[in-house]
Order: C-alpha cells, then structure tokens, then sequence
C-alpha cells in the first residue's frame, strides 16, 4: 500500500507509513511526469495542462522536493504523487490470512437446496480449514493457498495486486442421493497478467480532514489482491415422459418409426394376416392359353380379390 499526503508531520503505525499536512495549492510537478523538468520560467508555459500531471503549470521553474532538480510549478495538492512514500510490505504475513467463502445452490425444478458449509454444532468451522479431501465442507481458504492453486507467486502478486477467480461449480445428478452432489473448486487468476497497462490490481482513495481550518487530504494508493468468487452447475433427474419423446423423436428422424410399426403388427396381432393383405398387394401372373410356341404375353396383374372386400378392413 502507497500513502502520499502533505509532507510535514510523519507517523507511523505497525502496517502504514502515513504523510500528512496541511494542504496547500501550489506545488512542483513531479519528475516522472514528461517534459516536468525545466532550467527557466521560461520552459513553464502558464495555463497549460500536462495530461499525466497533478495540476495547471503556474509559469514558474521551482526546486523539486528531492535532489537539485528543478521543475514546473502546478496548481494544486502538495506535494504531488510520486510513489516516494511507501507503507510496511505485508507479502508475509498475508499469505496466512482466511477467508470464509458461503455459499448455497437451489434448483426449483427439483426443489433441491444444498450449501457448501457441513451443518454441525461442535464448533467445526473454528478449527478446520479447506481440503479437497478430508474438510471439502468447511470453505475457509488461507489466501497463500488460493493464490498457489491459481499457479501465482504470492510475494510478486501482492506487489502489484492481481484478480483471483474462485469457481464454484456443482454439477448434480439427483436420481443419487443428496451426499453425491458436492462442490468442485478451482482457481485461476482473471486480470491480464503480461499487459504493462491494466496488469495487477490497485486504487486510490482520499481521506479529507480539517488541522487549524486548512483543508488536508491523506491520499492512498492500495494494492491488493481481489478475490471474484464465480458459481456455475446443472443438475438432472430422469423423468420417463421426456425420455419417450426424445427416443420416438430420434427413432422418426432417421426413418426407423413406420418399420418397427409395421414389424409389431405383423409379428405379435392376432390378426397379422389381414393386415399384411391389406399391406401388400399380391401380383398374379395368367397364362395366355391360345398363343402358340413362343414367349407367353403376360396379361395386367389382377389385384387380389380379398383386398377389395371392405369386410377386411373392418375386422381391423
């Protein structure tokens, strides 16, 4: 964590170096900001803005804080950010610190409900912490060992800061017993590690006070590491009814419905053979008895004379 604030009075406590001091309104441009160092009043122009800078240039070429160097007066908070104050790093000691991570499912559908804290009464969650296989139901998470299972350093993360994803996913089949439908945890760090611009994780934040009726402001620049917890899962029961229309819609698809129809009802009806004339058409070949020596002319096929007998189609 990075404190800057005014530089008159200097405390400091077990985890912070604090700055503070009654504001004033102009102050000299910081050395790290382009084109801040000058020689004259003349390389200041008065009005202009440097984009990356703490105020308006006044016009004036003042001495910086620190060292021999000179830059451009602005209008504004003293003295201006530039990372020289520095809090107590906490890298060894926070990898020990935990976190209580609740959570509960319910799928309406199935009216089922389940949450990821074992119900006892001895006390448990005060002596326990996470283990995939022995304390699955107790989430207490040091935060070392979520940042080890996302494959981060800890000393470099806590630097710079960083986003940890802390997944949750419960993926339940409900024809098992309840004691089968258990959470999976992974982790995994979310924020663009490679990407000089946005990497890590910090933000700044003011806090404003009166000393003698002058305004003054502490300003802070934390690090540190955010944890995003992500829960996602799916559950299912069997139910015959949709079961029946999706093998009837599979079996209708490829053309497989009208045969197996057809192959019951010839196979187990009683009456399998009225249905197979009614099915089939039986093709008769007459002999012409008057033709001579030679090839015989077929005359038309003569559908059966059973086929035409609407009685047949009532004993269906």
């Amino acid at each position: 964590m990075v404190v800057l604030a005014e530089p008159c009075e200097y405390t400091r406590s077990n985890t912070l170096h604090i700055l503070s001091c009654v504001a004033c309104s102009l102050s000299s441009q910081s050395v790290r900001v382009t084109n801040a160092t000058c020689a004259s009043d003349e390389d200041c122009v008065a009005g202009e803005l440097d984009m990356l800078g703490n105020g308006v240039r006044t016009g004036r070429c003042v001495p910086y804080y620190h060292g021999a160097s000179k830059t451009c007066e602005v209008s504004g908070w003293c003295p201006v950010e530039d990372g020289a104050s520095v809090s107590q790093f906490l890298g060894k000691m926070a990898p020990n610190f935990t976190i209580l991570i609740k959570n509960s499912i319910h799928y309406p559908k199935f009216q089922f409900s389940k949450g990821n804290i074992e119900m006892r009464k001895d006390g448990y969650l005060k002596h326990c912490l996470f283990d995939e296989a022995s304390h699955l139901y107790c989430p207490i998470f040091r935060l070392g060992f979520i940042v080890e299972r996302a494959g981060e350093n800890f000393t470099e993360l806590a630097r710079t800061g960083g986003v940890i994803g802390v997944i949750i996913n419960w993926d339940c089949d409900l024809d098992l017993p309840a004691s089968n439908c258990n959470p999976k945890y992974s982790f995994r760090r979310l924020d663009p590690k490679h990407t000089p611009a946005s990497s890590g994780y910090n933000f700044r934040f003011a806090k404003y006070y009166k000393i003698n009726g002058s305004t003054t402001r502490t300003l802070i620049k934390a690090y540190g590491i955010r944890i995003d917890v992500i829960v996602h899962g799916q559950a299912g029961k069997f139910s015959l009814i949709p079961t029946i229309i999706n093998l009837a819609t599979a079996l209708t698809s490829i053309g497989v419905g009208s045969f197996l129809c057809d192959w019951i009802l010839l196979t187990f009806m009683n009456k399998n053979k009225v249905y197979s004339h009614k099915k089939f058409d039986k093709m008769v070949d007459t002999p012409d008895r008057g033709a001579g020596p030679g090839p015989r002319a077929s005359e038309p096929p003569q559908q059966d004379s059973t086929l035409t007998d609407p009685r047949g189609l009532a004993q269906l």
